[in-house]
């Protein structure tokens, strides 16, 4: 990396200089008001030497209004290990992967001289990151940027006309992507300022563009050749710059030599969080609603709640959560709270000391949250926990400290908490089985999976992927499936959902002889609940007929509403008049 790369990384370069800070004899009432006036969420405390000695934040001051604390010093309150020293010279590139929200700056005398969040770094990355790849021809990622990015990405020319809109755009509002090529963007994305980015030259990253009345995150870059400005891209971006790390990751593999790339890899640790999240199969609204908020609650450390089915999948998303989280440096630790005997159940979570009882270990042992620090914990099935810790385990999301069984020591929980259930805890609540303060404090956030039963359109997408993956798992040559076994397939309940699936599809594909899978070859109770006639039309394009009548009838019947008016029909419809006109047209409704 050149000297001048090196300078403009350094942390003196982003830090916030001399930030306000408050002084451990300073009571909670003061500090809330000097937080308040500041518009800040967090003040570095600060020493007799000014030197940084612990942290106050907003959480922390609710929790000492709450226990009536609002006249005592902050020094009872505030915390000692929720932030990382570091010095000026320090680069982002060695600290963006730390597991800490706050970072102070300290001089050679250990003086506080600047602070650092994660939003300043992050900003800090996308500058550099984005004058790298202009460095590198912006033009020529263009095919990469459409064929790695998951969001919605459009191309203007310089007259500001769409020249490339992929998928994920298209889904998202709703309009073709034939229809949209060749018009104006802003006819066709709302809100949008890419036709001005292509005149101005000048890039915008993080910005907020309402689009259908939806807040989103967008990225505004330029596109040169040669010195000449001929267009622009924009991104949704609901991941930071990490997207942009994936690109510029993948032009290097197509521009560089593989060795040379081996060397120069910038972001690896942090590219590879998205994984679980891209294993997660379904184009039906809901899952992609629930990848969304996945997205977003990640980034925070508020405590989630994944309900759902067996077999749905929660634990999938339990994982993504942990690799989009600035846990993901840390281990993913699961706990399975319906196979731990009751006797056991507090040892297992919190570890135990040597001689806390009959056959403890020399030394004692570790629990889960101990072996879970800096990353996160998941407790699935956490509504066959029983009573007693129930409230242990409240007390230990309180006050976020937990013993070893037989100890006396108090061990500081420093990992995320993020739950499941299969069952339904608000009636336990009710019949007094599950305690209502604990079904709170976990339920900030609840990501509700559907059955496969609710997502029909889904299961041809399931079964392609397990054919698939399960003929390489056993490398054999893959396999096909008619029409009608998955039409028979689609018809099933599949009580036991994803998981079912796909234990259904492995044995077909281990079971049936030759290459191509018929309804003869499903299980007899599947075959059952096959309609007795064979449609005309395939699944997916029956399905799709049934779902264009649906919408028909919805597009008659708003317009019959709105006397007409077809911009007042678009409004109830939630989609742009644009696209109304295109399905009016489609339906021979003009």
């Amino acid at each position: 990396m050149l000297q001048g790369e090196l300078h403009e990384l350094k942390v003196e370069n982003w830090m916030l200089k001399l930030p306000n800070t408050a002084r451990l004899s300073d009571s909670v009432r003061d500090t809330a008001i000097a937080l308040t006036k500041m518009n800040v969420d967090c003040l570095p405390v600060l020493g007799n030497s000014m030197n940084p000695i612990g942290i106050i934040t907003n959480r922390m001051l609710l929790d000492a209004f709450i226990n009536d604390g609002r006249d005592e010093p902050i020094l009872k309150y505030m915390s000692r290990e929720d932030f990382y020293i570091i010095c000026p010279h320090d680069s982002l590139l060695d600290i963006y992967k730390l597991p800490y929200q706050y970072f102070f700056v300290v001089n050679e005398k250990h003086i506080l001289v600047g602070m650092l969040t994660r939003n300043e770094i992050m900003k800090g990355l996308s500058t550099y990151i984005e004058r790298k790849t202009q460095d590198l021809h912006t033009t020529d990622i263009l095919d990469i940027i459409l064929n790695s990015a998951y969001e919605g990405v459009a191309v203007v020319d310089k007259e500001g006309i769409i020249v490339e809109f992929n998928e994920a755009y298209s889904r998202f509002i709703g309009v073709d992507k034939k229809d949209a090529i060749g018009r104006p963007v802003s006819e066709i994305i709302d809100n949008t300022n890419l036709h001005h980015t292509v005149k101005s030259g000048i890039p915008e990253r993080g910005v907020i563009q309402y689009i259908q009345g939806q807040p989103m995150v967008v990225h505004r870059i330029p596109l040169w050749r040669e010195g000449e400005l001929v267009g622009a891209v924009g991104m949704l971006i609901f991941e930071g710059v990490t997207e942009l790390y994936r690109i510029y990751e993948r032009f290097l593999e197509k521009t560089l030599q593989i060795g040379t790339i081996k060397s120069q890899k910038l972001f690896s640790n942090r590219i590879g969080s998205n994984s679980t999240i891209e294993q997660i199969i379904g184009t039906n609204d809901s899952i992609a609603s629930l990848k969304r908020m996945t997205r977003k609650v990640a980034k925070t450390e508020a405590t989630v709640l994944i309900t759902g089915e067996s077999g749905t999948g929660k634990e999938m998303f339990a994982h993504s959560i942990h690799d989009l989280s600035h846990h993901n440096q840390g281990p993913f630790i699961s706990v399975n709270c319906g196979a731990i005997p009751e006797h056991l159940f507090e040892s297992e979570l919190f570890g135990y000391e040597e001689g806390a009882f009959t056959g403890a270990k020399r030394g004692g042992k570790p629990g889960k949250f101990e072996l879970a620090e800096s990353g996160t914990i998941f407790l699935d099935e956490i509504g066959e926990m029983p009573q007693m810790m129930q409230t242990k385990l409240l007390r230990v999301l309180q006050e976020k400290m937990f013993e070893r069984v037989g100890g006396i020591k108090q061990i500081q929980l420093k990992a995320r908490v993020v739950t499941a259930t299969n069952r339904d805890l608000k009636e336990m609540v009710q019949s007094g089985t599950f305690r209502e303060d604990l079904y709170y404090r976990i339920n900030v956030i609840e990501l509700a999976i559907p059955p496969l039963r609710k997502r029909q359109e889904d299961i041809p997408i399931l079964i392609s992927h397990y054919l698939t993956e399960i003929c390489k798992k056993y490398e054999m040559a893959e396999k096909e499936i008619t029409d009608e076994a998955i039409y028979s397939l689609m018809g099933y309940e599949w009580y036991g959902n994803i998981r079912e699936l796909a234990n259904i599809i492995e044995k077909l594909v281990i079971l049936t002889e030759g290459n191509t899978i018929d309804l003869r070859h499903l299980p007899n109770y599947i075959k059952r609940q096959h309609f007795s006639h064979t449609p005309s039309l395939s699944p997916i394009n029956q399905m799709k007929k049934e779902e264009d009548n649906k919408e028909k009838e919805m597009i008659i019947q708003l317009l019959e509403e709105s006397a007409g008016n077809k911009s007042k029909a678009a409004d109830k419809l939630g989609i742009h008049r644009t696209t109304l006109y295109k399905k009016l047209k489609k339906y021979g409704l003009l």
